[in-house]
């Protein structure tokens, strides 16, 4: 694990293994009962998980198949819909104490996307714009093309979960579900938009250009 940042105390690590999904769910609760912060990059292994707003139309085969095919399906309190994580995405978790911070909510997901839009811009050269009836970010040259999914959980004024770029994955997981209610073959990853030259190099460079911007917020 490496730690990449450390500003306001803030620390930022880049996990390079995947780590199980229900690892994280207990980690960010014991993070939240300590209100510990931190921000975590990793990935994981092929999952789908429901927010508190998930509808079971939305998952389109039984639970029992998915576990045949080793795909872990998660019932969780962040918001949104049906998602899907599966290796080759950023998913970035965000531990922040707000109420310590002074910061709102809404301050904090609208810096949590512009510091989002700007890195991808920066390091991929992509120009992405917000839906404000669906959570997430899509290209703007194709608006139903959606290719970074947002779900934050901010209970007790202490933020966890966050968001998954889709990068170097193969979107085979989203198959089985309607993602936040929408098309599978809508989703869109860097790789298969041909945008993907040097993956680990650019996965460096969107965290470092991520942590240096998201933490200028909060100077």
């Amino acid at each position: 694990m490496t730690k990449f940042f450390h500003r306001n105390q803030i620390p930022f690590y880049l996990i390079p293994r995947a780590l199980p999904y229900d690892r994280y769910v207990a980690f960010q609760e014991n993070a939240r009962k300590k209100r510990k912060e931190s921000i975590l990059f990793l990935e994981h292994n092929p999952c789908l998980t429901g927010g508190i707003g998930a509808k079971a139309e939305n998952l389109l085969v039984s639970k029992s198949l998915l576990e045949e095919k080793g795909v872990g399906v998660f019932s969780i309190t962040r918001g949104g819909d049906f998602t899907a994580h599966e290796p080759g995405q950023i998913v970035g978790y965000i531990h922040m104490d707000l109420k310590e911070r002074a910061v709102n909510l809404g301050d904090f997901l609208q810096n949590l996307n512009h510091s989002l839009l700007q890195t991808i811009q920066t390091v991929w050269g992509l120009d992405l714009i917000e839906n404000p009836k669906a959570p997430g970010l899509y290209l703007e040259s194709q608006p139903e093309k959606k290719i970074l999914s947002i779900g934050v959980l901010a209970k007790s004024y202490f933020t966890s979960y966050g968001f998954a770029l889709n990068g170097n994955n193969s979107l085979e997981t989203f198959q089985w579900i309607r993602p936040c209610g929408g098309l599978a073959q809508d989703m869109v990853s860097l790789r298969t938009l041909g945008l993907v030259k040097d993956w680990e190099l650019e996965k460096s460079q969107f965290v470092s250009e991520f942590t240096k911007t998201f933490s200028l917020f909060f100077q």
